[in-house]
């Protein structure tokens, strides 16, 4: 098992110490899907949800989130980003959101562009929900990082 680096030596949780590290260009791209009724679909697309514009609220409170991830994730360090982008497409039975963050820096940006994914879903869901409770949110995942140690990742 490798050794995970948010533990200290005596198993104690710590902030990982980024000082010594050299900036550089770092990307990640998440993505997470939320499944509704066709009801909820069609509004949703045709733009006639009870509360408005639901993916544009989605998009900006995406967006907010992954400034905040540093505030809403114990051990995140505050990072400044340099962008964050949030996308959608329609499926079949529900929605998959999209995201990317990217900065030049010290550390990742993995966890940015996951609560953006979750966020904007959630907002989705917030935005949704009188035409339909029953939502299911899921599938929220890393597809790809760049930069760092590691450099170049890429899910199956």
């Amino acid at each position: 098992m490798s050794k995970l680096t948010h533990l200290d030596g005596d198993g104690a949780a710590r902030m990982v110490d980024v000082g010594g590290k050299q900036a550089n260009e770092r990307l990640a791209i998440a993505s997470g899907v939320i499944r509704m009724s066709a009801d909820a679909l069609t509004a949703v697309r045709d733009g006639n949800a009870p509360k408005g514009d639901v993916l544009g609220a989605a998009r900006i409170a995406g967006i907010m989130a992954a400034k905040k991830t540093g505030e809403l994730i114990p051990l995140c360090h505050p990072l400044a980003l340099d962008a964050v982008s949030v996308d959608f497409a329609f499926e079949d039975d529900g929605i998959r959101a999209t995201a990317s963050a990217s900065l030049t820096g010290k550390t990742g940006v993995e966890m940015e562009a996951m609560v953006a994914v979750s966020t904007a879903l959630l907002t989705v869901y917030d935005m949704a929900k009188a035409v339909d409770k029953g939502m299911v949110i899921g599938e929220v995942r890393l597809i790809e990082k760049r930069g760092g140690k590691i450099g170049h990742w890429k899910a199956d």
